[in-house]
């Protein structure tokens, strides 16, 4: 591998701190564990895993490509990856007071209902592409990765969100007060909007 400890870790950390951030997963996640308890929820977060290693795995040989037809392209994506972090965490911060809404088609009942929702919530955002293409090269030099370090991209990439998933679904009593309360609300994106733009002012320096 290419990658070293303290790129995966700072990547572990930009995932983490998204994560953080409430949107539809979470409000589905939390749905469907009121409706039918953590058996009803976990599908959904393995569904999303799928889109969790597709995006970043198009993103990598997306840019690497483009890396190699475009001399200087890499240095352009970090500085990308850097403005999206500090721009999503003063969007956040901004708009900390607004609430998110659900989309009911991913609360329908059932293992393999739940397993296509996290699929569909996860895929049917092409932006998420693009994310990972602006973010990734912030993190890593995409232009000497090897197999062995795609494989731990993709797999950090999934495992990061996974465990969040599942540990909204077995708490799913605190999230819903955490969901159903402004104040709690706003003080979350306030969190998580402050920690991207440290991430954000990290990456130049990586």
């Amino acid at each position: 591998m290419t990658i070293t400890a303290v790129e995966l870790g700072l990547y572990a950390l930009g995932l983490a701190v998204l994560f953080l951030t409430p949107g539809p997963v979470w409000l589905a996640m939390t749905a469907r564990a009121l409706s039918g308890g953590f058996h009803a929820a976990w599908p959904l977060a393995l569904g999303v895993v799928v889109g969790d290693v597709v995006w970043p795995l198009l993103a990598v040989l997306g840019v690497t490509w483009l890396v190699s037809v475009f001399s200087g392209f890499l240095l352009f994506l970090k500085w990308v990856a850097t403005a999206f972090f500090l721009g999503m965490g003063f969007m956040i911060l901004k708009n900390a007071d607004k609430s998110i809404s659900a989309d009911s088609r991913l609360t329908r009942p059932g293992a393999w209902a739940g397993f296509v929702a996290g699929v569909a919530v996860i895929l049917g955002n092409p932006k998420a592409i693009l994310f990972y293409m602006g973010m990734l090269p912030g993190f890593f030099d995409l232009r000497t990765l090897t197999v062995p370090d795609i494989v731990a991209i993709c797999a950090l990439s999934a495992a990061i969100p996974l465990l969040g998933n599942l540990v909204v679904a077995a708490s799913v009593g605190q999230i819903r007060k955490l969901l159903a309360s402004p104040q709690a609300v706003r003080r979350t994106n306030i969190i998580a909007g402050s920690l991207l733009i440290v991430v954000g002012l990290i990456i130049p320096f990586t």
